[in-house]
């Protein structure tokens, strides 16, 4: 079995706050990546009690370059660093059998959600594909569910779990810790963690062979619809062509493919930060 893992860090047990998980902002970063290896490496631990073969980790927070390779087994593969066109996702392609994701976050605007964002909490207020509210989990799953590929794991806090279990009811879920706010929760201790995770996993992959899980899509045609924190990343976000401004801050586009949705939701996100 080929597996594919996307890992971030904001649903990583023991992280809490911007100065943990931003690089440029604290010393408690390199602690926060020691916490996000640790439990990368009991998922691909996991998953190779399962029956994984072939395990390929794509470091998918900030800079990308947070997960300690030599401490993960010596058989996966880590893609790193910025710039990738398929950031969370970059690396999947149709000869994966399956798709996990670990340290995941609720969707922007979810209470008690440790960190909640949708790809930049300083550029989007909201995301929503046919009216769904949308989680980096929901728009990552779809990108797999464009290469066939399915959803068979995520961790995180606990309303990052409900959010995926909303839309991937095959999947197995496993929470780390319960968030209490946006920068407080309560948190399994690192070991713990970890053993859950890997337990998850190996389950997830095991329970693969049953054939339940299947690959996410939204209906077509897709319609995304875009809020931004400001008029101004809105202004120019709108330089996007196929864009439809609806209000101050809001734009919205449709297509059938839906990697045109999701690469046109990429531009926009990136043309609404310049502002």
């Amino acid at each position: 079995m080929k597996l594919y893992i996307s890992a971030d860090m904001e649903g990583i047990a023991g992280i809490l706050t911007e100065e943990q998980t931003n690089p440029a902002r604290g010393t408690d970063y390199a602690r926060a990546c020691g916490l996000m290896t640790g439990e990368v490496n009991a998922a691909c631990e996991g998953a190779g009690s399962g029956g994984a073969t072939s395990i390929l980790v794509n470091d998918s927070h900030w800079n990308m370059r947070n997960i300690m390779h030599e401490q993960l087994p010596p058989a996966v593969r880590l893609i790193q660093g910025i710039g990738k066109p398929l950031s969370m996702n970059q690396g999947l392609e149709p000869s994966f059998d399956a798709a996990a994701f670990i340290g995941y976050h609720a969707p922007i605007g979810i209470r008690d959600a440790v960190l909640d964002h949708t790809y930049s909490d300083a550029t989007i207020y909201d995301v929503r594909i046919n009216g769904d509210r949308c989680s980096e989990a929901r728009l990552n799953a779809a990108v797999a569910g464009h290469f066939n590929v399915p959803v068979i794991f995520l961790s995180g806090d606990q309303n990052a779990c409900a959010d995926a279990r909303s839309f991937l009811p095959w999947a197995r879920t496993v929470a780390v810790k319960e968030a209490i706010g946006r920068h407080a929760a309560a948190s399994l201790s690192p070991m713990r963690a970890r053993a859950e995770v890997r337990a998850g996993m190996e389950l997830a992959v095991r329970a693969f062979q049953s054939g339940d899980a299947k690959p996410y899509g939204f209906a077509k045609p897709i319609h995304l619809e875009l809020t931004f924190t400001s008029t101004a990343k809105a202004d120019m976000a709108g330089l996007f062509p196929g864009t439809r401004r609806v209000d101050g801050r809001t734009l919205t586009l449709s297509d059938d493919d839906y990697m045109a949705v999701f690469n046109a939701f990429r531009a926009m996100t990136a043309l609404g930060g310049c502002a």
